[in-house]
């Protein structure tokens, strides 16, 4: 069975989210090691390094981060701050169980990247953490959002 894509969306969609990073290399592997994410791709180009992570199993309505992370003579934003995603700002990650949850956040306590430790938090919330890439963006993982439940509602 031959599997086609659609190379063009039917209409606007949302692709991704693109954060500017020091150490690519050191980026990728950190979020491949404490994150669904997959490579997806990476280039070298005139400007600098970018990499693609998403989800494999979603090509037909792909959503990536994408990093980037410049050459310092070729850096067209090196005037501007480095801003990062925090303290509140942040990348969310639903898990499937409360036990995946607890795992990752000790993982993620291991690797010295935990900023808020496994919370019960009122609904629609549910149970969180909090935890920073290597740059020091942030990201909540989560578990019981009913992200996935209310969104398929709300679609039928």
């Amino acid at each position: 069975m031959e599997t086609t894509y659609n190379i063009h969306p039917s209409e606007a969609r949302w692709t991704h989210i693109a954060l500017r990073v020091k150490d690519i290399s050191a980026t990728i592997e950190w979020y491949m090691e404490n994150t669904p994410l997959s490579l997806i791709t990476r280039r070298e180009d005139e400007s600098g390094y970018g990499a693609w992570l998403g989800h494999k199993d979603n090509p037909d309505s792909p959503f990536l981060l994408v990093l980037s992370q410049f050459f310092p003579d070729k850096d067209p934003f090196a005037d501007a701050p480095n801003t990062v995603l925090g303290p509140f700002a942040h990348l969310g990650i639903e898990l499937p169980s409360l036990e995946s949850l607890r795992e990752a956040a000790k993982k993620m306590e291991a690797a010295d990247s935990l900023v808020m430790p496994v919370t019960e938090m009122p609904p629609p919330i549910g149970w969180i953490f909090m935890a920073k890439d290597p740059d020091g963006n942030t990201l909540e993982f989560s578990f019981d959002q009913g992200v996935y439940a209310t969104f398929q509602e709300l679609a039928e």
